[in-house]
């Protein structure tokens, strides 16, 4: 079969096409979505999950979105419906823009009405293009206004308010998981935060292993107590007890048995958008990478890979949080902030696992 004739279409979705090829041939549902491909023989255009036999690799093109895909000519494809992806994708920012500009945290009801879905479908697939629920979003939007009011000085009871709480209490409650201590603490260095610690032998390097009650708070290899002191100058830091004992020996056994992932206690801040970051990177099963881009398409935000990059590297959990999993659009380790060598002996243990 001669391959049909199509107009000239700017690629603008995915800046490696080989990484969109390779969702294609795993049709990862995680993709979906994020581009679509089209295939010139046939003038039909996928998503990448599409069941349909996969066609020769100098046969597809990939495109952003499936308007771009019809302005070349192409048409969607019957099977994998790859329009319908693209509505809940439009959705999804629909209902995240609903969410960011609310006042108070709106209900499922009132997100999924806004959206024009069903309440339980749309928790659904919120959760798959963002990694949050929607109350799990809601929720860490404002207690990121939280931290940035607290950072500007004045009262805390002010800074709670002009977040948008209605109580103390509920900030109180949303600072416990999203910043990792009271407001009050979390605005004073940390203060009256009990933070124990200790430094454990592994086989890449000594690794710094630090918790509060409410879970891990540091892991990083070449770091001491002084380091910790510096990003907590108000909080006690104590050694470790029988509870850190325990997590340490689970962080130690990670770095050579990767297969074994545990569900530790975790207690590190961050925005939405360092959260859903964090989120993708702990679903990237041990032995497989991923390129920035796909982080970035991942969370629903394509365009935003370089921003996916400082979430990596504002990573607070080595190892746990398996930053060192992601690798440059090209193929080539990129940044690692303990060391490509490490990075590579992780990956290829991984790889063996």
């Amino acid at each position: 079969m001669s391959k049909m004739s199509h107009p000239e279409a700017p690629i603008a979705s995915m800046p490696d096409p080989d990484a969109c090829w390779d969702a294609f041939i795993r049709r990862d549902r995680g993709l979906d979505g994020r581009f679509v491909g089209a295939v010139l023989t046939t003038g039909i255009y996928c998503k990448p999950s599409c069941a349909a036999r996969h066609p020769r690799r100098e046969n597809m093109i990939f495109l952003s979105d499936p308007a771009a895909a019809r302005a070349a000519g192409f048409r969607a494809c019957l099977r994998c419906c790859p329009d319908e992806v693209g509505r809940d994708r439009l959705a999804v920012e629909a209902a995240r823009a609903f969410i960011a500009g609310a006042e108070t945290p709106p209900s499922l009801e009132e997100v999924a009405a806004h959206a024009g879905y069903a309440p339980h479908h749309f928790h659904r697939l919120f959760k798959r293009e963002t990694g949050l629920t929607p109350a799990a979003y809601a929720r860490s939007l404002r207690a990121e206004r939280l931290k940035s009011a607290l950072a500007e000085g004045g009262s805390v009871t002010a800074a709670i308010y002009e977040a948008g709480y209605n109580a103390p209490s509920r900030a109180y409650a949303d600072a416990e998981k999203h910043l990792g201590m009271t407001p009050s603490a979390w605005k004073d260095g940390g203060r009256d935060v009990v933070i124990r610690h200790k430094v454990i032998a592994t086989s890449l390097g000594p690794l710094l292993v630090a918790a509060t009650e409410r879970g891990l708070c540091r892991i990083s290899f070449d770091e001491a107590e002084e380091d910790l002191r510096q990003r907590f100058p108000k909080a006690r830091i104590s050694p470790a007890d029988a509870r850190l004992d325990g997590l340490a020996a689970h962080v130690a056994r990670l770095i050579d048995d990767p297969a074994h992932a545990p569900d530790l206690p975790l207690d590190v801040c961050g925005t939405a958008f360092q959260q859903a970051v964090w989120a993708a990177l702990r679903a990237i099963p041990p032995g497989e990478t991923r390129s920035y881009g796909e982080i970035a398409a991942a969370i629903g935000r394509p365009g935003a890979v370089r921003a996916a990059g400082t979430a990596c590297g504002d990573n607070r959990l080595a190892v746990l949080i398996p930053c060192h999993r992601v690798l440059r659009n090209d193929g080539s380790l990129g940044g690692y902030a303990y060391g490509p060598e490490r990075k590579q002996a992780l990956l290829e243990r991984e790889k063996r696992t």
